[in-house]
């Protein structure tokens, strides 16, 4: 389950609370639990996101933007950022990371920047849980709508997000040959944390 790209993450800080993490710190199956991130994960996101990246983006995009996209976005720095923010989400099975969400503001816009899974571990409802630890997040800080990217060709990410209820709103053209991002929106309902039209 695939975002296209983080942008840096200013504004509002929209971090969770311990009480969010508490909710979230439920075990699924096969023991994988979805928490908010903290320092000691640091390691575990930065290999999530080397690891998928590469499988995920080299056929679609290249070499060369798969390394433009780690420089920019997968270095410690911003992930350690992200993680101080309050607004990167992980999903662990035993000590390691096998799942990250990264979210925060753009604009008027509450944005989920970022979701990957390990590719192990596909097909477990991970990138769900981790999609819905988002959306309680949006909602719990009043948000009524999260957009998100992702590069044309990535057919995964195309059906997971319209499978969870993300329609597409328009494309930007990068130039230099590269893919579209295609953009998308989910309107919220928020009478109800935790609850949403389109949950799968």
């Amino acid at each position: 389950m695939i975002v296209g790209r983080e942008d840096e993450l200013e504004g509002t800080d929209m971090g969770a609370t311990a009480e969010q993490d508490r909710r979230e710190e439920r075990a699924g199956a096969e023991g994988v639990v979805v928490r908010g991130a903290v320092g000691d994960d640091l390691a575990g996101v930065l290999s999530v996101g080397h690891r998928t990246w590469l499988a995920t983006y080299e056929p679609i995009a290249g070499p060369e933007y798969v390394a433009m996209g780690l420089a920019k976005w997968w270095t410690s720095d911003v992930v350690t950022d992200s993680i101080r923010k309050g607004r990167t989400i992980v999903a662990t099975q035993g000590d390691e990371v096998v799942g990250v969400a990264t979210y925060g503001p753009q604009d008027d816009s509450f944005v989920l920047w970022k979701l990957y899974v390990l590719p192990g571990h596909h097909g477990h409802g991970i990138g769900t849980r981790l999609l819905e630890a988002v959306v309680e997040r949006a909602l719990e800080s009043g948000q009524k709508r999260i957009t998100l990217s992702y590069l044309e060709g990535n057919r995964q990410a195309a059906r997971f997000y319209a499978r969870h209820g993300f329609v597409e709103t328009h494309r930007e053209t990068p130039g230099s040959g590269l893919p579209e991002s295609v953009w998308m929106a989910r309107d919220l309902v928020t009478g109800h944390a935790g609850q949403d039209e389109a949950r799968a």
